[in-house]
């Protein structure tokens, strides 16, 4: 296309899309900038940047994300992985937050990673680009929901353990109660759209209520001992995973875990004003906030908890109940701060539920998944794509069914969850680097040229590692049961949805619309 006809496009678009600009109070009209990305506004715009980074920390559910998956840090070595591990995490997440927030900011659409592809890559091979972003970005949304649902299942049955050690829970009985869950966070999706801003609030304050008293409860009571500082911080034990000193990387694994989802609440952007700066400030925030807060947790775990050898015997593989019932003396005090955990779980469960429903709702809405016309519905009433929620919770409850056969086969899901929110979030940032990152720097929140590369690199290069990280097993020698899945069912999902776009979606989607964006002039 000549540059005369490429100027001719965007005047037709700029004139059938109406104004560019329409200021309230200096900010670009919300309604005004998704029609500028193509879309029709179909979401009822009830996010600040407040409760768009409280959600995202709700995503996080710091004493879940860390606790839950926390038997990996264990077996990882203890305290040096757990608490350097917690900070190398930080660091690296901040920059794959950073490098999110500046095409957020050029591209604030639901449609997130895969729009931010078809807009970025040469003509040639963004139809495919997109479309490999958008399946990793579905599957990661679908299998990381997945993930902490059946984890709050694993919680409740590890509770139950505190009064009954022998009680071993059966995978059908896991089962019902992972269905449990995925009906109630439906319903409460599904019907209290207008409240939802409210419950993400509501869980940063809980979620900061609760760390403190684990701190308090945990530093006064501290019934197995209290460690050094030098032991509560640098005890590593390398003989626990079979990897040596490899075994750090494994520890880390529960940290890299709780922002792994970061990234998802850009599918919450036509639900936001301002979302070209307040989407980004909420991304960029996530990190430090949530980061700085769970060093209260980590810390004073690494300072009481008892011997790791110990920690290994947990029933259903659920740590943070067993540590929690040892430092406070028995299943009472266990109890209690297991119980602040599990109310965080669920407001988690609901946070990351709303966020996976809107993915799959935009890429419904571009032709990409089967029936997509039906995905795509916005139930007016609430606001809510209800079709979208419901294929989420059908999906999610069908791949529950493999636990039933298989508890390592299901177990690999955590990690797919993982893998696929990082492999989405690394195509668009490597295209916009091959690029010399010139949209992003036009944005209205960039980091600038110098700054950004260095940000951009290392994203990617953690990127690279977390998803060799995630496939590995936690435990040497492996077996049928120590093995980890999660390359293979990552390879079928997308063997899965090569052969769908062979057969037939290469026939209907086209790629999100074509858009220039939205730059520090455009407001």
């Amino acid at each position: 296309m000549s540059s005369t006809e490429m100027d001719d496009k965007k005047s037709a678009k700029s004139t059938d899309l109406g104004p560019v600009e329409s200021q309230t109070a200096g900010e670009t009209h919300e309604v005004d900038v998704v029609k500028i990305l193509g879309y029709k506004p179909e979401l009822k715009r009830n996010r600040s940047m407040f409760t768009l980074l409280f959600q995202s920390l709700a995503i996080a559910a710091i004493p879940y994300g860390f606790g839950g998956p926390l038997i990996s840090a264990i077996y990882g070595g203890g305290q040096l992985p757990m608490f350097l591990g917690w900070i190398f995490i930080m660091i690296v997440d901040e920059c794959i937050a950073l490098s999110l927030g500046e095409l957020a900011s050029r591209y604030p659409t639901s449609a997130g990673p895969y729009y931010w592809s078809f807009q970025l890559a040469s003509p040639k091979v963004r139809t495919v680009l997109s479309f490999i972003t958008g399946w990793t970005w579905l599957i990661g949304n679908w299998t990381i929901t997945l993930s902490v649902n059946f984890g709050f299942a694993s919680l409740i049955a590890a509770t139950v353990s505190l009064y009954h050690p022998d009680f071993v829970v059966q995978p059908w009985q896991l089962l019902l109660m992972f269905y449990a869950i995925c009906l109630i966070t439906f319903c409460i999706v599904a019907y209290g759209n207008r409240f939802l801003p409210m419950v993400d609030t509501l869980c940063a304050a809980f979620t900061a209520l609760a760390i403190f008293i684990t701190l308090v409860c945990l530093a006064s009571r501290a019934q197995v001992g209290r460690h050094s500082p030098s032991y509560t911080l640098g005890n590593y034990d390398t003989s626990l995973s079979g990897w040596g000193s490899f075994s750090f990387f494994i520890g880390i694994l529960p940290a890299a875990y709780t922002f792994s989802a970061l990234g998802m609440i850009t599918a919450m952007a036509e639900e936001c004003g301002d979302p070209t700066v307040k989407l980004p400030k909420a991304i960029s925030l996530c990190v430090p906030v949530g980061g700085i807060a769970g060093l209260f947790f980590v810390i004073p775990i690494c300072a009481t908890m008892p011997a790791l050898t110990d920690i290994l015997t947990a029933p259903v593989g659920q740590a943070l109940p067993y540590i929690y019932a040892a430092v406070m003396g028995g299943p009472d005090g266990g109890l209690g701060l297991t119980l602040l955990v599990l109310i965080i779980t669920l407001f988690c469960s609901i946070s990351i539920t709303v966020a996976a429903s809107r993915c799959t709702w935009a890429f419904a809405r571009d032709n990409a998944i089967p029936l997509a016309r039906l995905w795509s519905k916005v139930d007016e009433e609430h606001g809510t794509p209800i079709w979208a929620l419901v294929l989420t919770t059908v999906i999610q409850m069908l791949l529950g069914l493999i636990n039933i056969g298989s508890t390592s086969a299901f177990l690999a899901f955590v990690s797919v969850g993982v893998i696929s929110l990082a492999v989405s979030y690394g195509i668009p940032i490597t295209i916009s680097m091959f690029h010399r990152r010139r949209e992003v720097n036009q944005a209205r929140w960039t980091m600038g040229a110098k700054i950004g590369w260095v940000v951009n690199c290392v994203a990617v290069a953690w990127i690279a590692f977390e998803t060799v990280l995630f496939s590995m097993p936690t435990v040497l020698p492996v077996n049928e049961v120590t093995m980890n899945y999660a390359s293979l069912v990552f390879v079928g999902f997308m063997v899965l949805s090569g052969i769908w776009y062979a057969v037939y979606a290469h026939k209907v989607y086209k790629g999100p619309p074509e858009s220039d964006g939205l730059t520090a002039e455009t407001r």
